[in-house]
C-alpha cells in the first residue's frame, strides 16, 4: 500500500499548487475579484467574467407574455449582446445576433430574448416536451447563480417551438432535469428570428435575501449554423453551463427577501394487475399519498412524502449483459433526483456510499423526508429518512443519509456523509445484519479557471461481524483540462471486506491505477472541425500480493466534423485473470474457472450521423476476442422527427459469441423501437418496446402525460410483459395517477 500513499501524498500537493494557479481563461480574461453588497456584510469572489454585466431595472408597467416586446420595460431595458462564440471555435464573436433584457417586480422576474437567423429555413426542434435534449434543439438557456459561489443554481430555457427546460445545478456545471417549477413563458417565430418571454416568481427559487448581484450566463446553440455561443465568454472545452465563466447580473434593487412557503402535492392511485406466469386472477388496487414543500428559507428546503408511488417513472432501458459484476441502472424517481447532489455524488461511479435506488424497489415506501439546502454563504446541509414497509422476507427498513459541504478557495469544498440501513422489529434467530453503514470525507477540488478539478475520498464501513481492518474504500482522481489535451489520473482502493448495502460497489478487494490521456488537433480549412486520440491504461490489483487481475490498454482515434457528424476507431488490448468463476454468456450453464487468466484484443468502428437532420442515425461495429473465445457487435440507432410533434426511433444491438464448447456459438439480439408523440407542450405519449433475447423477454411500456395545470399531472401507464417465441403474457398492469400541486 505504500504506492497509494506516495500517490495520496502527491494529490494533496497538487491541491495546493492548482487552488493557487492564477485563472487565466481565453480571450485574455483574468480573474478578477467581484464585491457586491448585502445587508450583514461585503462579500469578495472571484470570477473570470466580473467584467460582463446586466444591469436590470425594475419594472414600471405590466409584461404581457406574447412574444411581442412592445412594452415599455423592454424598451429602456439594456441588452445583452455580442455574444461569443463557442464552438465550433472560442476565438471571436458568434455569427447570429442574439439579444437578451431582464426586468424585475416584487414577486417575479421576467426575461426577453431574440434569436436572430443567419441562414433560412425550419429551425430544428425535436419535440415540445418539457426538458427537451440540448443537442438536438435550437435553444436558450439561462443558468444562475443564485448565491454566487459558481457551484450550485438553477437553469431555465426554451428551444424555438416554446418546449420548457428547467433544472438545478449542482458541481459548478451540471443540470438536474428532473426539478420542476412554476413559471411562465411564450415563444414567437417569424421569418429572421424567433422570440421568447420567460416569467419566473422568486418564490419557485432559492436565494440569499438582502444580495444585489448573481452570478448569470445566457447561452444560445444554432444548430442551422452549427453554432454554440455566450454571453459571457467560454473556452470550447467546458459547457456554456459552467458558473466558473459566468458573468453578473447587477439588480437595481435586491430581490424581494423571501417568506415561509408551502406547498402540498397530494396524488391518488388506481391500477389493474395480473401475473399471467403466477397463474393469479387480476389485482385491483387504489391508493392516495402527499408529498409537501415547505420552504424554511430563502436557501432551506423540507420536503416530506407520504406513501409515495412511482409508477410514472421512465422504464429502464435494457442492456445486453455480458459483465461479470452488477450493471448499473440510473435514478428515474423524482423525489429521490431533487437535491441529489448533496447524497448521491460522493465517490466515484464505482464506489457510491449511497445509492437511492436501493431504497424501495423491494419493498414500498411508507414515507420519507428530506431536509437540504444553504446554511449561510458557504454551508450546504442535506439529511434524508426513509422507511420502506414490511415485504415478504424482508423486514421493515429505515435508511438515514446525512451530508453537509463546506465551500473552500474559490470553488472547491470539503464534504462529509453518513449513511445507516437499519432493519426494524428484528426477530430472534435473523441471520441478517441488523444494520450498515457507511461514514466518509471527500473533497472536491475546482480551480478558479476550471482547468484543474478532481475528488479525494476516504470511507469506512461498519456491519456487525466484520473484520474491522479491511472495511475501508478510498479514492484520488485529477483531471487538467485545455482547449488541445485532457490529462487524467484515478487511484482507487476497495477492501475486502467494505460493505455499503445502500450504495453501489460492484466489486471489492482491488487497487485501481488509471491514467488517461486526450490530445485534440484543429486543422486550419477544412472539413474536420478537430481530430485527436484517446488513451488510458486501466489496471486492477490484489491488495495483498498486488497481483494484476485486470488491464486495459486502450488507444481510440477520433474525428468531429463542421456538420456535426464523428467518426471514431476504438483498439483495446485485454488481460483479465478471473477470481471468481464466470459464465461468458451469463446464461448460468457452464462457467470459466476462477485463476484463468486470458488476453486478447478487439475493436470498434463507430458513426454518428450529422443530428440536425430530420433523419439521423448512430452505428458501431465490433470484432476481437473475448476471453476464451471471439465476439462479433453490432449496435446502433435510428432516429425520424416529424418536428415540433416528436420522433420515431429504434435502438438495436446483436451479439455474437464464438466460443468452444460446452458454450459454442451464442447470439443476442437487443431491439428497441420508441414512438414519443407530443400533441402540445402539456400533452405527451410515449411507447417504448424491448425485445431483450437473453433474458427471453418482450416488455412494452406506454405513458400517457397530461399537465393540466401548472406541474400538476394525469398518468396512464400501460405495462405488458411476453414470451417472444409465442408471444404468451407473463404479466400486464394498468396504472392511473393524478396529482395537483396547491400552492
Amino acid at each position: 500500500m505504500k504506492l497509494t500513499k506516495v500517490l495520496t501524498t502527491l494529490a494533496v500537493w497538487l491541491v495546493l499548487v492548482t487552488e493557487g494557479v492564477s485563472a487565466s481563461g481565453n480571450n485574455g480574461l483574468t480573474a478578477q475579484s467581484f464585491s457586491f453588497s448585502r445587508k450583514d456584510s461585503t462579500v469578495t469572489i472571484n470570477t473570470i467574467n466580473s467584467d460582463y454585466v446586466l444591469h436590470v431595472k425594475k419594472r414600471t408597467g405590466p409584461i404581457k407574455l406574447d412574444g411581442v416586446l412592445d412594452e415599455e420595460d423592454w424598451k429602456r431595458a439594456q441588452k445583452a449582446t455580442n455574444f461569443y462564440m463557442v464552438l465550433p471555435y472560442d476565438t471571436g464573436y458568434a455569427a447570429a445576433k442574439s439579444e437578451v433584457m431582464m426586468t424585475y417586480g416584487d414577486k417575479a422576474f421576467y426575461l426577453a430574448f431574440v434569436f436572430y437567423d443567419t441562414i433560412p429555413g425550419k429551425r430544428p426542434v425535436e419535440s415540445l416536451r418539457r426538458d427537451f435534449v440540448f443537442g438536438n434543439n435550437d435553444n436558450f438557456l439561462l443558468f444562475l447563480d443564485t448565491y454566487n459561489d459558481q457551484t450550485t443554481g438553477y437553469s431555465f430555457g426554451a428551444n424555438a417551438a416554446g418546449a420548457k427546460w428547467d433544472g438545478t445545478m449542482s458541481d459548478g456545471h451540471s443540470v438536474n432535469l428532473i426539478w420542476d417549477c412554476k413559471w411562465q413563458s411564450k415563444t414567437k417565430n417569424y421569418k429572421d428570428r424567433w422570440v421568447t418571454e420567460m416569467r419566473i416568481p422568486f418564490k419557485s427559487i432559492r436565494y440569499q435575501s438582502g444580495v444585489d448581484h448573481w452570478n448569470v450566463q445566457f447561452s444560445r446553440l444554432d444548430l442551422k449554423r452549427n453554432e454554440k455561443s455566450a454571453w459571457a465568454p467560454v473556452p470550447q472545452q467546458f459547457p456554456t453551463a459552467s458558473l466558473a465563466y459566468a458573468g453578473v447580473v447587477q439588480w437595481e434593487t435586491p430581490p424581494p427577501k423571501s417568506g415561509l412557503q408551502f406547498s402540498l402535492i397530494p396524488y391518488i392511485f388506481g391500477s389493474a394487475s395480473r401475473d399471467f406466469e403466477a397463474g393469479t386472477d387480476t389485482r385491483y388496487r387504489k391508493d392516495f399519498g402527499m408529498d409537501a414543500k415547505l420552504g424554511l428559507s430563502s436557501s432551506l428546503n423540507l420536503d416530506l412524502t407520504y406513501n409515495p408511488d412511482f409508477s410514472q417513472a421512465e422504464v429502464d432501458d435494457q442492456v445486453t449483459n455480458l459483465d461479470r459484476f452488477e450493471l448499473y441502472y440510473p435514478e428515474k424517481r423524482q423525489f429521490f433526483l431533487e437535491n441529489s447532489d448533496l447524497f448521491a455524488n460522493y465517490g466515484s461511479g464505482q464506489i457510491r456510499p449511497f445509492f437511492s435506488r436501493r431504497i424501495g424497489l423491494d419493498s414500498p415506501v411508507l414515507a420519507g423526508a428530506r431536509l437540504s439546502g444553504k446554511l449561510g454563504n458557504d454551508w450546504r446541509l442535506g439529511v434524508m429518512d426513509m422507511e420502506t414497509e414490511k415485504q415478504g422476507d424482508l423486514l421493515a427498513r429505515n435508511f438515514f443519509v446525512a451530508s453537509v459541504q463546506k465551500k473552500v478557495f474559490s470553488r472547491s469544498n470539503i464534504g462529509a456523509i453518513f449513511v445507516n440501513k437499519q432493519n426494524m422489529n428484528v426477530p430472534s434467530g435473523f441471520t441478517g445484519n441488523e444494520y450498515n453503514r457507511v461514514a466518509g470525507l471527500e473533497y472536491n477540488l475546482a480551480s478558479s479557471n476550471n482547468y484543474w478539478t478532481g475528488e479525494f475520498f476516504g470511507f469506512r464501513s461498519f456491519t456487525p461481524g466484520m473484520s474491522s481492518g479491511e472495511q475501508f474504500a478510498q479514492g484520488t482522481q485529477l483531471n487538467y483540462s485545455r482547449k488541445q489535451y485532457d490529462l487524467g489520473i484515478k487511484e482507487y482502493y476497495v477492501g475486502k471486506n467494505y460493505n455499503a448495502e445502500t450504495g453501489y460497489v460492484p466489486r471489492v478487494d482491488y487497487l485501481r491505477l488509471n491514467p488517461t490521456a486526450t490530445v485534440r488537433f484543429y486543422p486550419d480549412k477544412s472539413n474536420v472541425e478537430y481530430h485527436g486520440f484517446f488513451t488510458e491504461l486501466d489496471t486492477y490489483f490484489r491488495p495483498g500480493d498486488m497481483e494484476l487481475t485486470d488491464r486495459e490498454v486502450s488507444f481510440d482515434y477520433f474525428f468531429q466534423f463542421h456538420n456535426r457528424s464523428h467518426l471514431e476507431l476504438e483498439t483495446n488490448f485485454w488481460y483479465i485473470k478471473l477470481r471468481n468463476a464466470f459464465d461468458p454468456t451469463n446464461q448460468g450453464n457452464h462457467f470459466l474457472e476462477a485463476g484463468t487468466g486470458y488476453n486478447w484484443f478487439d475493436a470498434t468502428l463507430i458513426y454518428q450521423s450529422d443530428n440536425r437532420k430530420t433523419f439521423k442515425y448512430e452505428l458501431s461495429s465490433g470484432y476481437g476476442g473475448f476471453f476464451n473465445g471471439n465476439r462479433l457487435h453490432v449496435e446502433g440507432m435510428l432516429n425520424y422527427r416529424f418536428q415540433p410533434f416528436g420522433y420515431v426511433s429504434m435502438v438495436f444491438s446483436y451479439n455474437n459469441l464464438k466460443l468452444p464448447q460446452p458454450w459454442g456459438d451464442t447470439g443476442y439480439w437487443l431491439v428497441g423501437p420508441k414512438l414519443d408523440v407530443t400533441f402540445t407542450d402539456k400533452l405527451f405519449f410515449t411507447t417504448y418496446v424491448q425485445y431483450n433475447e437473453q433474458i427471453d423477454n418482450i416488455n412494452v411500456n406506454a405513458r400517457l402525460q397530461w399537465r393540466y395545470q401548472p406541474v400538476s399531472d394525469i398518468y396512464l401507464v400501460y405495462t405488458d410483459n411476453y414470451f417472444p417465441g409465442n408471444m404468451q403474457a407473463k404479466n400486464r398492469a394498468l396504472v392511473f395517477k393524478m396529482t395537483y400541486w396547491f400552492n
